[in-house]
């Protein structure tokens, strides 16, 4: 957790207003309330500029869907010409990485069809390449 709240300090843009705190996204351009799932998302954003290089145009967050004509949000999708590349769930860093966070993300990209996804609660990230064709997952190091 030293991390995670030493990053929280170093590169999130909070604001208080009426007791209450908010953090800046910078994709959406807005403050959000402050709760652990926005500081993950707001970190796993900051991996993807600042050590990947992408561009704000190719990251998408709370990006709308729907599955089984149920209307949902994608926590971060990222894509290149509208194709998406790597679909995100973030987890509050209190919540473990379970079988059901894998399942979630394997029904959303049923529909995305993204060749990367990647799960994280701000401690432990797992980045996994989709093989469509064999209908597995093979973890990887590093996000794409």
């Amino acid at each position: 957790m030293y991390i995670f709240n030493l990053f929280i300090k170093k590169y999130l843009h909070c604001n208080q207003i009426k007791n209450r705190t908010y953090i800046f996204c910078t994709i959406r351009k807005k403050f959000y309330l402050f709760n652990h799932e926005e500081v993950t998302r707001q970190y796993i954003i900051f991996l993807l500029k600042k050590i990947k290089n992408y561009k704000n145009s190719n990251i998408w967050v709370e990006y709308p869907f729907q599955i089984n004509k149920l209307n949902k949000r994608l926590d971060i999708l990222v894509q290149f010409n509208h194709i998406p590349h790597i679909l995100i769930e973030c987890k509050s860093p209190k919540i473990p990485i379970t079988q059901k966070t894998f399942d979630q993300i394997s029904i959303y990209n049923s529909v995305i069809k993204a060749p990367f996804l990647m799960v994280s609660n701000g401690i432990k990230n797992f980045i996994f390449k989709v093989d469509k064709h064999k209908k597995k997952f093979f973890f990887i190091k590093k996000i794409p």
